[in-house]
């Protein structure tokens, strides 16, 4: 069975809006909770072949279960984003494909592998590397995960984004997708919090895979309109 996640981001900019979002959650809901802190490094993969990735990490990572979900993505998915996430000490293999017309990278419902690996991310890079991958962009950041009715909300200090807030749920079947953006759309509506459109999303991610080796790893934010 397949896991769909359907994500919205919101544009924060400064740690001030970012406070402020925080701040309503909490007031709004008390019972909101952080869940999780992390700091993180994501490699984003593009090319490569999906079948000759699943023969490698099954061989070496992966389960033989997440290699039959990795082989019926690569069937069904009209776009696939492949990348590597180092979480604190934690390794993990992810791979998110388009359910919808948006991008796989950066898109509202996509099916979701996201498999935590016992090798280190140097490793895991390789197998990919190896299976005619190429690295597209290394990013990092620093994420908070709240827990706010009923839905994950994350916010991010990302390397040349900023403050970043993700809105988030979990899904098992497709056809609930479209239910589920509705709900985080209510959710943001009341906390006031912008929904940044995808095509300003798709600009600034072609912006930083043109430049991530100025912003990897740094604090440094550019702005795209």
């Amino acid at each position: 069975m397949h896991s769909y996640e359907v994500e919205i981001k919101s544009l924060l900019g400064s740690k001030e809006n970012a406070d402020t979002l925080r701040e309503k959650m909490l007031q709004l809901d008390p019972a909101t909770k952080l869940i999780a802190r992390s700091s993180q490094l994501n490699h984003y993969f593009s090319g490569g072949n999906l079948d000759a990735l699943a023969e490698s990490v099954v061989n070496n990572c992966l389960s033989k279960e997440k290699c039959v979900q990795l082989e019926d993505i690569a069937k069904r998915a009209k776009n696939v984003s492949v990348r590597t996430r180092q979480k604190d000490s934690g390794v993990y293999f992810i791979v998110k494909a388009s359910i919808d017309d948006t991008t796989s990278e950066n898109g509202i419902s996509r099916i979701e592998i996201d498999e935590k690996v016992d090798i280190p991310l140097g490793a895991l890079d390789a197998l990919l590397l190896g299976s005619g991958f190429s690295y597209q962009a290394k990013w990092s950041r620093e994420r908070e995960e709240y827990l706010y009715r009923g839905i994950t909300v994350c916010l991010d200090k990302n390397a040349g984004y900023g403050w970043l807030a993700e809105f988030e749920k979990m899904v098992t079947r497709a056809e609930d997708a479209p239910a589920a953006r509705e709900e985080l759309r209510a959710v943001m509506k009341e906390l006031n919090a912008a929904e940044l459109p995808q095509d300003r999303l798709e600009r600034m991610f072609a912006f930083y895979n043109a430049h991530w080796q100025e912003y990897y790893g740094t604090d440094k934010v550019f702005t795209v309109k």
